[in-house]
């Protein structure tokens, strides 16, 4: 096996040095298991240090005009086009993310920043009608979008270019600055990027990195000049960094239980296809990942038996083949809590299919066959390559399963029937619900807030460019066009 090289990482903090911490976070290629990374954590001195630069950068470049924003934007998408190839490098060498699955996010990151630079066009405000109270006489009121100041983006390892830059690209260029404070595993590409918005003219310390773990995340998060934290992470982090935060505005994508309903008038084919890259791609390690498969009873056994051999064709292994579906999670300890996860429902009576054949960091595909309700399978989220199939009775039964969540991200129902595509839009509670497609699926264009309990914390909405105006929303997306559906509501 090639011996991997060892990366070191440091804050990148333009415009302020800082004393190296002796203390180092060292990471291991989840695929080899040989040492990748060392990263020395900003401390208190980093974070401070990067807020100070940051709140003066951004009082310095109030008046950059959004033509100006929108030019840094598109000469960064060109700077991180350039560096694709060591990107993906690094996300399949620190990340263990199979080389398909990290050129195609990383060509997206770029295009995401450009569409970013296309949108700032469109932003507006509105006209306020203040007549409409006595007082209001003679008076004119307009809206206008301002910036909300030092922005701290807190980033994840499963998709560390992309998921960065959708955090970065929209606070920019609305005229924020940005702390980025990645992932130990995506400190590297964090500080590539970076680089990238430097080389493409955004002035100094409008973009900084800060290294470290769960203690930079808190100071960040609770420091007086962060006017907002935006996260995409899990629901534990998100609640510790929510408190941390205080009154300020704060952000969340969090976790995923995505529920998938496969009706009896679905096309089961069509339906395997989809949802099979869905569950295992990227090793189930998204929060939008397809984790419960509720089927209808009729097929039941069809979807089983046809999804079990769909899964046991993805190519698992070494993620610096091209070919490669699956590559490993991103820790042996990721590995150890997946497989306690599945041994559980095994122990409890459920019905395993296809693994948990597990090397190294490597698991295959794993389907969980009829899992008690309450099993942790079915009520946490996995995030890994697992996939829970539930018998359900009729549509009644399975929204009242998929609704029986504490999470609310994403889902999907396969049907041929608009009726009960429409029904699926109005009852199951997500924040993006897809028709006749993968819950993995996400779109730059659509909003896609979550939904949750009133009586928990949030566990699931959108980054700042996706999030709704105010409140929730549920965005939903159906196949073909205006046109062909109309063509199935009309005689």
């Amino acid at each position: 096996m090639t011996e991997t090289a060892i990366t070191e990482v440091e804050s990148w903090i333009p415009g302020g040095g800082l004393s190296r911490s002796e203390t180092m976070h060292e990471l291991s290629n989840p695929w080899s298991g040989q040492p990748s990374l060392k990263i020395a954590p900003a401390g208190a001195e980093g974070i401070e240090a990067a807020v100070a630069f940051a709140k003066n950068a951004f009082g310095e470049n109030l008046g950059a005009t959004v033509a100006q924003r929108s030019q840094w934007l598109n000469a960064a998408a060109d700077a991180i086009e350039a560096r694709i190839d060591s990107l993906v490098e690094m996300s399949i060498s620190h990340i263990g993310k199979p080389r398909r699955a990290a050129e195609f996010e990383t060509k997206r990151s770029a295009a995401f920043v450009r569409a970013c630079a296309r949108q700032i066009h469109d932003f507006g405000g509105e006209v306020l009608p203040l007549d409409s109270a006595p007082a209001g006489k003679d008076l004119f009121g307009f809206t206008r979008r301002v910036p909300y100041g030092v922005v701290a983006a807190i980033t994840p390892f499963n998709a560390p270019a992309n998921l960065l830059v959708q955090k970065v690209a929209p606070a920019l260029v609305t005229g924020n600055a940005v702390i980025i404070k990645p992932c130990l595993e995506g400190s590297a590409i964090a500080i590539e990027i970076a680089r990238a918005f430097e080389e493409a003219g955004l002035p100094e310390s409008l973009l900084s990195v800060v290294t470290g773990h769960r203690e930079e995340a808190r100071l960040l998060a609770e420091h007086e000049d962060v006017a907002l934290v935006t996260l995409t992470g899990g629901t534990k982090a998100g609640e510790a960094l929510a408190k941390a935060a205080g009154a300020k505005p704060f952000v969340g994508e969090l976790g995923g239980n995505s529920p998938n309903i496969v009706c009896a008038d679905a096309n089961i084919e069509d339906a395997v296809a989809r949802i099979t890259p869905s569950a295992f791609e990227a090793s189930g390690q998204q929060c939008i990942s397809t984790q419960r498969i509720l089927v209808e009873e009729p097929v039941f056994e069809s979807f089983l038996e046809k999804f079990e051999t769909a899964a046991s064709k993805m190519k698992v292994g070494d993620p610096r083949d091209r070919d490669t579906d699956l590559g490993p999670v991103v820790s042996s300890e990721a590995a150890d809590r997946i497989e306690a996860m599945i041994e559980e429902a095994r122990t409890a009576g459920a019905r395993i299919l296809g693994g948990p054949q597990r090397e190294g960091c490597t698991i295959r595909p794993t389907i969980i066959v009829n899992p008690e309700r309450d099993a942790r399978v079915v009520r946490e989220e996995i995030f890994g390559p697992v996939a829970v199939v539930i018998k359900v009775r009729d549509l009644d039964d399975a929204l009242a399963v998929a609704n029986d969540s504490e999470f609310g991200l994403q889902g999907s129902c396969f049907t041929s029937s608009l009726e009960t595509a429409f029904r699926v839009s109005n009852e199951l509670r997500v924040g993006s619900l897809w028709i006749n497609e993968e819950a993995v699926s996400d779109s730059t264009t659509i909003p896609s807030a979550g939904w949750a309990r009133a009586d928990t914390a949030v566990k699931a909405c959108a980054t700042p460019w996706k999030s709704a105006p105010s409140g929730s929303s549920r965005a939903c997306a159906f196949p073909g066009t205006p046109e062909s559906l109309l063509k199935q509501l009309l005689p």
